[in-house]
């Protein structure tokens, strides 16, 4: 199965092992499943395809605590627990007995369980490539759930990750006694899967559309005369990162930089000089002036004399264009809903504290009517500064307002001038506020207008350049199956974006048809 199928899999596991009985009182009772029986997962998989990765976000979706180790790092020492000398009596004789201080493993899940994660997964990586004095150790664990004489605690569910043989030549093979004690569960790389996280994690898009052209150097694992050659996801997302940070210093990357990332000579060659052509055809076409309805005229004689190669480059850098103006319009949404929501909440509390008189809600004391607004403050600071440096959900939220630490730093701005404490004393600080509400709201409207003229010039140039060609099957793909897109196109009408993914799914429902008939 792919990740995301693994991923799936073990929430579903997680949820069943962690379900409890109801005794006759209506309080939860023993696992519906006994501990004794939940066995532990092991993923098998090549590396860097997201495994341990999947494991952050399973114990956040379940809301349930995560401990993770990669055990190559670990001595037989630091897993088991060193051994002291205690002092022991058997039928009135005293012996000296070998025993185990608390494994740093074990510790771990305890330090978690005092911070309030009564359940969660302890999660151990690398597992069947440890040495052998530690694999012993490694066969209690999955076999007895035990790391030397510590048991790992009820509510704690173990999670296993390992490579095939054929990624790792220190790779120790299970005996059938411990594989039937496991769940195995086997991984295989799948690129369509991890284009789905690509968009989300905003990957760069000159490398999603070299992959969407060269799929199959998605993951390559090749041995030669020269060595191991290799490109994994972990890869791609990795240097993804640099490029990024590379281009917002307008530094060039080489192709021996690519190979840093990407082991595989003729895949960073190729990558490197992609990248040199994606940013020739976003110079050359002139992405912004297409999407601002300034198209040069030449610019429509060259993509009609351009392979598919460039003309896919080109709908992916419009697309990529197009992203920008959404993820504007989603920042100043999440802005002004978080806005709007404090505003509503404040508003109720100075109509309780004037209980319907209009004269004292307009002058109600600045000590009582801002309360709220100080402990508002507070709240945001604090998420700020979580967001910002775990860059995880913070405070259990699953809102995108909670998720982004550049949002709640604007609200944080907008807070802060609207209603600033040294002008509380002027009677008004709420009307204050809600006119930087109404500043926000104007934002939000003139980002919304921009991307709708965006989209709608973007139409002109598709219908102009490709008209029905698969260019624009993949264009109004691509708007329906990004979560930026998707999400702007629920509230913004475009009827040609309509009308052609309605000829779309016709058409691909006729396909489907011929090919049953055909079959």
């Amino acid at each position: 199965m792919n990740i995301k199928q693994a991923k799936e899999e073990i929430i579903h596991t997680v949820r069943a092992y962690l379900a409890k009985e109801e005794d006759s009182l209506g309080e939860t009772a023993e696992y519906k499943v006994p501990v004794i029986r939940q066995r532990p997962i092991l993923l098998m998989g090549p590396p860097g395809i997201g495994k341990t990765q999947i494991m952050e976000q399973i114990a956040q979706e379940c809301r349930i605590g995560l401990v993770s180790y990669t055990i190559t790092h670990h001595t037989r020492q630091s897993a088991v627990g060193l051994p002291f000398i205690k002092e022991r009596q058997f039928q009135g004789k005293q012996y000296s007995v070998t025993e185990y201080t608390m494994s740093e493993i074990i510790a771990s899940v305890y330090r978690k369980i005092e911070e309030g994660f009564l359940e969660g997964i302890l999660f151990i990586d690398e597992i069947n490539c440890v040495s052998e004095t530690l694999a012993p150790a490694m066969l209690q664990f999955l076999q007895c759930k035990t790391f030397g004489n510590q048991e790992v605690p009820k509510g704690w569910i173990i999670v296993a990750a390992g490579n095939p043989p054929e990624y790792n030549k220190s790779v120790r093979e299970f005996d059938m006694v411990t594989l039937d004690r496991v769940r195995v569960i086997s991984v295989e790389a799948d690129y369509k899967v991890w284009k789905e996280y690509a968009r989300t994690t905003q990957m760069h898009s000159a490398l999603l559309s070299y992959l969407d052209l060269r799929p199959k150097n998605f993951y390559r694992v090749e041995a030669d005369v020269d060595g191991l050659q290799y490109v994994t996801a972990r890869g791609w997302e990795d240097f993804s990162h640099l490029l990024c940070s590379y281009e917002a210093m307008e530094l060039l990357v080489s192709k021996e930089i690519v190979y840093e990332f990407l082991h595989h000579q003729d895949v960073a060659e190729d990558v490197a000089a992609y990248i040199d052509l994606y940013r020739k055809y976003q110079d050359d076409y002139g992405i912004d002036r297409i999407l601002r309805g300034r198209v040069k005229p030449e610019v429509f004689a060259r993509v009609y004399q351009a392979g598919f190669d460039e003309r896919i480059s080109v709908v992916n850098l419009l697309l990529d264009g197009l992203m920008g103006y959404f993820r504007t319009v989603s920042f100043e949404k999440n802005v002004t809903d978080g806005y709007f929501s404090f505003l509503k909440t404040w508003r109720k509390k100075l109509e309780q504290i004037s209980e319907g008189d209009t004269a004292a809600f307009a002058g109600a004391k600045a000590d009582e009517c801002l309360e709220l607004y100080q402990n508002q403050l507070e709240e945001w600071t604090i998420l700020e500064k979580k967001s910002r440096d775990a860059k995880k959900t913070a405070a259990g939220e699953d809102s995108a307002l909670y998720n982004d630490h550049k949002v709640l730093r604007r609200l944080l701005d907008l807070l802060k001038e609207g209603t600033p404490l040294e002008q509380a004393e002027s009677g008004e600080p709420f009307e204050r506020a809600r006119a930087f509400f109404e500043l926000q709201r104007q934002r939000l409207e003139e980002a919304e207008k921009e991307a709708g003229r965006a989209l709608e010039y973007a139409f002109d140039f598709m219908e102009e350049a490709f008209s029905q060609g698969e260019e624009m099957v993949v264009f109004v793909t691509e708007l329906t199956v990004s979560k930026e897109a998707a999400a702007f196109l629920s509230e913004y009408i475009c009827e040609r974006y309509l009308a052609y993914n309605r000829q779309l799914l016709i058409g691909s429902r006729k396909g489907e048809l011929l090919s049953e008939l055909n079959r």
